[in-house]
């Protein structure tokens, strides 16, 4: 199988290629990636010296329709799996404009260049995001039925690009799957991310940044189950289908940074609290069980287990995100606009 991955050089993406090389050894993948801050080709290096034959790259815009129609006919994938994102709330806040240029134009352009070349399969990275949030004291989910509520920039941009992708299905007949995915973390996951940043803060003896609402929850999933998830919808998921992706672990913004400073035997004298962001999300949990059993999914790595080592390879890789570290934008930025 030859497979065409957009954002492969990102958190979810990098680890996705490295996990399906690793897994099938007659498969080819072709990255796309603009390389912007969170794009790193380091994430791949040992991957591109060992499946030197089976794996490229590709500098590149997922807007650019000329650019992205040469590239599909001349590697002719089988399936196109779609991570390429702007994916940072914070972000979102302060230039929406590369949110949906990214997120929505950049998916219609895949999707019309795939139907165009009768792509065999489009698979497309969604967040449970989407759905908007639910209250601290709910006791509801939300499945593959909600509804829509997006509250962000970010998650608008999202939300259009699901529902791009389904049209793609109804109108044109396009062969496509959406997995709607909790937090992932994990390694190679950029410092602007809540995990990272507290951990590599953290090491620095640097300020936790928490929002003042810090008992808002947030569900957590390991990305190597997560990309066990996208293995089974891309071989057996049923086309125009969506599947949430979630491990049934909450942990609030302040039991996150407990953990941190816990593991790392730093002082809790390290948080300090800033205003919330505009939009800032509740908590959200995702309903899972449609994935389960249609597809024999289940998340097979302890919260506490995948957390623990993830906080260990960021100590022991300083070097990746040092650099990473200059790149990071101020969480209080939004209080003046």
């Amino acid at each position: 199988m030859k497979l065409l991955v957009t954002g492969g050089a990102g958190f979810i993406g990098s680890n996705f290629i490295r996990y399906w090389l690793n897994k099938y050894l007659q498969d080819s993948i072709f990255n796309l990636d603009l390389l912007t801050y969170a794009g790193r080709l380091e994430n791949l290096k040992d991957i591109a010296e060992k499946c030197e034959n089976r794996y490229d790259f590709a500098l590149g815009n997922v807007t650019d329709t000329d650019f992205i129609d040469r590239l599909v006919d001349q590697f002719r994938p089988d399936v196109i799996v779609n991570f390429a994102a702007e994916s940072h709330n914070s972000r979102a806040i302060l230039n929406p404009t590369i949110f949906f240029q990214t997120n929505l134009i950049g998916t219609q352009t895949l999707l019309q260049i795939a139907h165009k070349h009768n792509i065999s399969h489009f698979h497309h990275i969604s967040t449970c995001e989407v759905y908007g949030d639910l209250a601290l004291d709910s006791d509801a989910t939300f499945n593959e039925l909600s509804p829509y509520r997006p509250r962000t920039p970010y998650n608008a941009s999202k939300a259009g690009a699901d529902h791009a992708v389904s049209a793609y299905y109804e109108t044109f007949g396009l062969p496509v799957t959406i997995s709607i995915c909790a937090n992932n973390y994990g390694p190679y996951q950029n410092v602007e991310k809540l995990i990272p940043l507290f951990t590599t803060r953290a090491i620095c003896n640097q300020p936790l940044t928490l929002y003042r609402s810090s008992q808002n929850k947030r569900e957590w999933l390991a990305v190597e189950d997560h990309c066990r998830a996208i293995d089974l919808i891309i071989r057996n998921g049923d086309h125009g289908e969506k599947y949430n992706i979630g491990s049934g672990v909450e942990k609030s913004v302040e039991e996150i940074a407990e953990i941190v400073l816990r593991t790392l035997n730093k002082s809790n004298s390290l948080k300090t609290y800033v205003p919330d962001r505009p939009g800032h999300d509740r908590c959200y949990l995702l309903d899972s069980t449609k994935v389960r059993p249609e597809l024999g999914w289940q998340p097979e790595i302890d919260f506490e287990t995948g957390l623990r080592n993830t906080i260990a390879w960021y100590v022991d890789n300083p070097q990746w995100w040092q650099a990473a570290q200059q790149t990071q934008i101020r969480e209080d930025q939004w209080a003046s606009r």
